[in-house]
């Protein structure tokens, strides 16, 4: 009962929602979206299940005093902290956008990941210069794309029709092509898990089987 009861659960939810895409009654619909609406309830359960073993490992990882535990306590601070100022709502004419909570976020929390992803960009940058060595043919096909694209985004000088021209194709066929045959195979593999789920072959979220 414990293993037969979720795949259940699962298989007759999983047919439903796509079956329903097939039969336009109101009546579907409104099953639909009476669906989605527990999709984000049970969502918000999740949220709160993470929220625990997150600060579960961190405790515990500073109770052991593991490599980095400093980092986890600044993280348990940080998290208790938020949560506080987010609960207790703090109305000061010195805050611009109303909340305290808010001001963090604003002036704090989006510089960081300003910085984060300024760093980002040199390590793609790296990458690319050893991925665009035009060792091979494949290699330099990549290469002179790359340098037509960034032509085009980061102009040197006016665009000539020609520049136009190849940028505008590169996007529209081979990268278009690209594109579509990616989301078709994953589409496809999307599609047969999903039904290996229904059917019951695939069971990892039920843990060990």
């Amino acid at each position: 009962m414990r293993k037969t009861l979720p795949i259940a659960i699962v298989a007759g939810v999983g047919f439903f929602m796509l079956i329903q895409y097939f039969i336009p009654l109101e009546e579907f619909e409104t099953l639909y979206e009476w669906a989605l609406d527990w999709t984000m309830v049970i969502g918000c359960f999740a949220m709160a299940l993470g929220l625990y073993s997150l600060t579960n490992v961190m405790v515990n990882k500073v109770r052991r005093k593991s490599p980095g535990w400093g980092y986890s306590l600044v993280a348990l601070g940080g998290l208790v902290f938020m949560v506080f100022v987010g609960l207790v709502p703090h109305y000061q004419e010195s805050l611009k956008y109303g909340t305290l909570f808010m001001d963090i976020f604003t002036y704090i929390y989006i510089p960081i990941q300003a910085a984060m992803f300024s760093l980002l960009a040199f390590y793609i940058a790296s990458a690319a210069y050893r991925a665009f060595r035009a060792r091979t043919i494949l290699a330099t096909i990549l290469l002179v794309s790359a340098i037509i694209i960034m032509l085009r985004l980061v102009p040197l000088g006016p665009l000539s029709p020609i520049n136009q021209w190849l940028v505008n194709f590169v996007l529209t066929v081979p990268n278009m092509a690209a594109k579509r045959a990616f989301w078709l195979g994953v589409g496809l593999g999307a599609s047969a898990t999903a039904l290996k789920i229904m059917l019951g072959i695939e069971r990892g979220y039920m843990g060990r089987d």
